[in-house]
């Protein structure tokens, strides 16, 4: 009989522990955000979350306010859409609100590389140093010439040339911006005089296209292998373009290369200091090409596309990039050499800086995620106070929240390619209920965890099209063009990407 009892009351014990670990047990406590755990003991709301992000905040938002916390694959989050707290938690020590416990677990995940504690530091001196100021000086130039070497390589006058050329538009931006990074930061086929020079760049074409081409294959996987719910056969192309990407990138293979930027030697010199072997460098590699250009070519597209989609929009950038070439001496006529823009011109853009930001709050929408390692109080911006619970994840989705917020922006669903420039060409300020707002965009973060690459990125974007808008005529090839649906599996890393491309056609403007 006391074997029965024991056996019945461990089965108990077993059965009321793993109710506790499926959180059936959770009450919400005072001062604590509303609760919504979900019908599903440790699921809750995953499968919701993971079908469309935005549209499952935005029915939590309806039901609970501007905080709540919901179960979400057993995990507990806390998601703030009030945007005066976030200058409170972006500025918040790391002791109660650390960003990096969940970004290890992701990039382990994805890249197979296993973050040390000097990451932070490394990453955020180097990007400092070579993705701003003099060093973006440098970057930029660079970048110049390798679009020049993607694009415009074969540019000679004659009316042959000036015929309508179709392509993806997406596919386009996304190769080119894409192509010319990673020629940028990783190298360039090295050779010896000029008489070798156009076999070598001939070798960075091709080169360069095949591995957008596995990197495609990759992009494409990456939302499900950050969920971990890739099936078997995907799986195993992950692993492969994982170990593909390893070995293209690797430290061996970059000492063969020429023009390597200084921002990934560095990097590559300071982890070795730091211990890290040789081969998890390789993998720091993988991390750092998608971290910069996983964004970039998806943005143009879409930046390109809302300029043929608005007229208006296409005339006015169309005229300031004109007008600043000309002004530094440059311009686009049969026989001239192709436009070489410097940083110095990109700085005097405010109407496609403006188009620039317009596009970046319509279509960027990362989720902000930090651990909460002790109980940490936030007050909102109505005067109530919450208490944030020890052991949970605190999350901002600022593309709801604030980028796509009508009292903030409105008609936010509309390009509006001059919303963020006034007409003297400063920049503009927001307000939400009279108050003005600090943080009215967020498309590369904010706090400790902003995206160290943003300048660069603006750069290379611009750039791009800069050249683009000097060079060509572009006009979508169906002029009534919906705007394409998104990928809603990708919301929350970063711009998103079209369901579909869009056909396009180019010709030479001279």
């Amino acid at each position: 009989m006391a074997l029965w009892v024991t056996l019945l009351c461990t089965l108990i014990a077993s059965l009321l522990g793993g109710l506790y670990l499926l959180g059936a047990f959770r009450r919400q406590r005072p001062n604590e955000p509303p609760l919504d755990k979900g019908n599903i003991p440790w699921v809750g709301y995953l499968l919701d979350f993971r079908k469309d992000s935005s549209e499952f905040l935005k029915r939590m938002q309806r039901k609970h306010g501007d905080i709540f916390t919901v179960l979400i694959g057993g995990h507990y989050f806390t998601f703030v859409m009030d945007p005066f707290c976030f200058g409170a938690i972006v500025k918040e020590s790391r002791s109660k609100l650390d960003f990096r416990t969940f970004a290890s677990k992701l990039v382990l995940q994805v890249f197979g590389y296993k973050p040390i504690e000097a990451d932070q530091s490394i990453i955020h001196a180097l990007s400092t140093k070579h993705l701003m100021g003099d060093g973006l000086t440098v970057l930029t130039q660079a970048t110049m010439e390798n679009f020049q070497k993607l694009m415009l390589f074969n540019l000679s006058p004659g009316e042959e040339k000036r015929v309508w050329q179709e392509d993806n538009l997406f596919h386009y931006c996304y190769n080119i911006i894409f192509r010319a990074g990673y020629l940028v930061l990783y190298g360039t086929e090295p050779h010896q005089g000029e008489d070798n020079k156009e076999k070598a760049n001939e070798q960075d074409r091709i080169h360069s296209n095949q591995v957008f081409h596995e990197f495609r294959k990759y992009d494409r996987l990456f939302p499900r292998l950050a969920y971990a719910v890739l099936p078997p056969k995907d799986k195993i192309e992950a692993e492969r373009l994982k170990r593909l990407f390893w070995s293209i990138l690797s430290v061996k293979k970059s000492w063969q290369k020429d023009n390597i930027s200084g921002w990934i030697s560095d990097q590559n010199h300071l982890l070795a200091e730091n211990g890290v072997p040789e081969y998890m460098r390789d993998r720091f590699m993988f991390m750092l090409l998608w971290a910069s250009q996983g964004n970039t070519g998806p943005t143009a597209f879409w930046l390109l596309f809302y300029l043929m989609k608005h007229p208006e929009a296409m005339k006015a950038v169309k005229e300031e990039v004109d007008k600043v070439a000309r002004e530094n001496g440059q311009e686009v006529k049969p026989g001239s050499p192709p436009i070489n823009v410097t940083r110095d011109m990109l700085n005097h853009t405010p109407i496609l800086d403006s188009a620039v930001e317009e596009t970046l709050r319509l279509v960027a929408a990362p989720i902000l995620v930090r651990a909460v390692l002790q109980d940490t109080s936030l007050k909102t911006s109505s005067g109530t106070e919450y208490t944030l619970r020890k052991g949970d994840r605190l999350a901002l989705f600022p593309h709801i929240s604030v980028q796509m917020n009508p009292e903030i922006h409105p008609e936010p669903h509309e390009f509006r390619y001059d919303r963020f420039v006034n007409p003297d060409g400063t920049k503009k300020d927001f307000y939400k209920n009279g108050k003005r707002l600090k943080y009215f965009n967020m498309p590369w973060g904010a706090g400790v965890s902003i995206c160290p690459g943003r300048f660069f990125a603006t750069a290379e974007i611009k750039l791009f099209v800069f050249l683009m808008l000097c060079h060509y005529d572009l006009e979508l090839v169906n002029r009534e063009e919906e705007i394409p649906a998104i990928d809603v599996s990708r919301w929350g890393f970063g711009t998103m990407q079209p369901v579909h491309d869009v056909r396009f056609r180019y010709r030479l403007r001279f």
